[in-house]
């Protein structure tokens, strides 16, 4: 690839006659893929008729695991512990860090069971209690994530889960250290090195081996997103995550190498990671365009970054603030980055993003990292009504009602009415007898 094709960009203006039909082309991507919800669906029936067995076959095919029961496939918690032997101090202090920063900031959204009262002492309220078993998806396929461990795992654990069964797959290799690790440090309780939607499918139904659970949260490729789309219902899920995303919002006033390099933190995930820089400024993004040619070659992902950028990334020149937060508000991105000089002027108008960056040093590779709040976020725009991982998704709510006789009495009359108006005749008489004391 040459370095032109290397540095290849779209480059987008507000003003001109289509460019919503433009941004509309850039933002389009299908989550699961045309031709991935029927072989799902197969892998899913297969390990549902066929337990263990099944799920063994289909690791051994995609995963090439010579495994011969699924007890072989399980990560015993004492080699969790020998890795986090095993990995250097820094890499343990890293991680601790992380993990302290992560575990503070979801205790903040512990909420506590309520209850109000009325005029006629009756009683309502709201009980929350933690989900029993959750599972969590870890990717490994192409890369190892142990951030993505502690940031699925250590929510659930503050929220009070009583048992986190976790797959991950080990394709052809031996599972990461630093993953390892982190399991380790999280409080995994069961940890199978399985993957895929046949791993989604065997945490959805149960097996011999693998018990059911009652969520399945964490990323995962198209196969993973297909499996978790098919099984709700059967089990709750997070959400449908596409490939990572980052807006940065830009007046020319930050640092050109700080926001090329944040566009390539998530070009470098993947070909189909979405990078978009959005400017007031023209000769910023002039300067961003070469900073990215002059740079771009000396990247060891320097091919992954390019195929991302050319397909899905765009520089975008805009008119003004409010045009800017305008288009970030209808992009609504998991990553937003707000480079500018006065970030809170801007963050009064942001409506939709799954994170925000306030200000050039708030570079979103924290947020991946040790930032505090969970890095699993909505993606593909879905932040318009979707919200970060976080404990409220390992919690369930119970509503709570104790009338008295008094409040009974009241109440029959009118809900007596109400059924009758639904033609409902045994819930009327049944408010009705308690009215009748």
């Amino acid at each position: 690839m040459s370095e032109a094709e290397l540095s290849a960009m779209r480059v987008l203006n507000s003003e001109d006659a289509d460019f919503s039909s433009q941004l509309e082309e850039l933002l389009q991507w299908d989550v699961v893929g045309g031709g991935v919800d029927a072989d799902v669906d197969n892998i899913l029936q297969q390990v549902k008729r066929g337990g263990d067995a099944a799920l063994l076959a289909l690791t051994q095919k995609f995963d090439g695991h010579a495994a011969s029961s699924i007890e072989d496939l399980m990560i015993a918690p004492s080699v969790l512990e020998d890795a986090w032997r095993r990995i250097d101090a820094e890499a343990r202090q890293a991680l601790e860090l992380a993990a302290e920063r992560i575990r503070v900031f979801h205790e903040r959204q512990l909420e506590p069971s309520w209850t109000i009262s009325d005029e006629y002492h009756n009683e309502m309220g709201q009980r929350i209690s933690a989900l029993e078993r959750v599972g969590v998806y870890v990717p490994g396929g192409h890369a190892a994530y142990p951030s993505s461990v502690l940031m699925t795992l250590i929510p659930a654990k503050v929220a009070g889960v009583s048992e986190i069964v976790v797959t991950s797959p080990t394709p052809g290799g031996a599972p990461n250290d630093m993953v390892l690790a982190a399991l380790h440090l999280g409080g995994a309780d069961k940890v199978f090195r399985i993957g895929g939607a046949q791993a989604v499918g065997a945490l959805a139904y149960g097996t011999e081996t693998i018990p059911r659970v009652d969520k399945i949260v964490g990323p995962g490729n198209a196969y993973v997103a297909a499996a978790k789309r098919q099984v709700f219902g059967q089990v709750g899920i997070d959400m449908i995550a596409g490939p990572s995303e980052v807006l940065v919002l830009a007046d020319g006033t930050t640092s050109v190498e700080w926001a090329v390099l944040d566009l390539f933190s998530q070009a470098e995930h993947d070909a189909s990671a979405q990078s978009i820089l959005i400017s007031t400024d023209a000769d910023f993004l002039q300067r961003v365009t070469q900073e990215i040619a002059a740079r771009l070659p000396q990247m060891s992902r320097r091919e992954t970054i390019a195929a991302s950028l050319k397909q899905r990334g765009a520089l975008i020149h805009c008119r003004d603030r409010e045009e800017a937060v305008a288009l970030a508000n209808q992009i609504a991105p998991e990553h937003l980055e707000l480079a500018v000089a006065e970030p809170d002027r801007w963050l009064e108008g942001i409506k939709h993003a799954g994170a925000i960056f306030v200000g050039a040093h708030t570079g979103e590779t924290f947020g991946d990292y040790l930032a505090g709040p969970s890095h699993v976020l909505p993606t593909f725009g879905t932040a318009r009504f979707a919200s970060p991982l976080g404990v409220y998704d390992f919690q369930k709510r119970s509503s709570v009602i104790r009338l008295s006789p008094e409040g009974a009495s009241a109440l029959a009359g009118p809900a007596d009415l109400l059924a009758g108006t639904e033609g409902l005749e045994a819930h009327a008489l049944a408010a009705r007898v308690r009215g009748n004391r």
